[in-house]
């Protein structure tokens, strides 16, 4: 997966978030946990974590129809028991890189697409690349747009202390 994730801890579940401790590692250890370790939501030792709509979305601080909107979208894909939607550890680990791309700026379809290379890419090559890309793009748009928002605010300071020297002026 793409380095949306910080070293953190998790603080919605206060687990480690150690899988994401880089790029490369972020990926073998995603895998590996959701088929080895247990986690809130899960059916017991030596079974993959599974999490229900409501569950995933308390942990993760989001809506349910949040999380079926990025399902809709193609982000995720749920497994299903019968009716129910069932996510797996892989799919919270997802939904975790989607709400970071979507805080760090990026549209879902540039998360869509840094996700789709991670599953046609085994080595994450290109995906670093495209990341790498996606990352400086978006640093310049905001390196514009605070310039933009600087600009606009010493533009209203100037006609702030304009106004509050008409107006001394005219009250003497």
């Amino acid at each position: 997966m793409f380095v949306f994730l910080s070293d953190d801890q998790d603080t919605k579940t206060g687990q480690d978030m150690t899988t994401t401790k880089s790029l490369m590692a972020a990926t073998g250890s995603a895998r590996h946990a959701a088929a080895t370790s247990p986690a809130p939501g899960s059916q017991g030792a030596g079974q993959a974590a599974l999490y229900s709509v409501s569950q995933l979305a308390r942990q993760l601080g989001v809506t349910a129809r949040t999380i079926r909107f990025y399902e809709d979208k193609g982000l995720i894909t749920p497994q299903r028991a019968g009716t129910t939607r069932v996510y797996t550890h892989r799919d919270r680990a997802r939904l975790m890189l989607i709400l970071r791309g979507k805080r760090l700026g990026f549209s879902l379809r540039e998360v869509k697409e840094f996700l789709d290379l991670y599953d046609i890419d085994p080595t994450q090559h290109v995906q670093l690349r495209q990341l790498m890309i996606g990352v400086r793009k978006r640093v310049t748009k905001l390196q514009e747009q605070r310039t933009a928002l600087e600009q606009s605010l010493q533009e209203l300071l100037d006609i702030e202390q304009q106004v509050d020297a008409a107006l001394k002026a005219r009250s003497l």
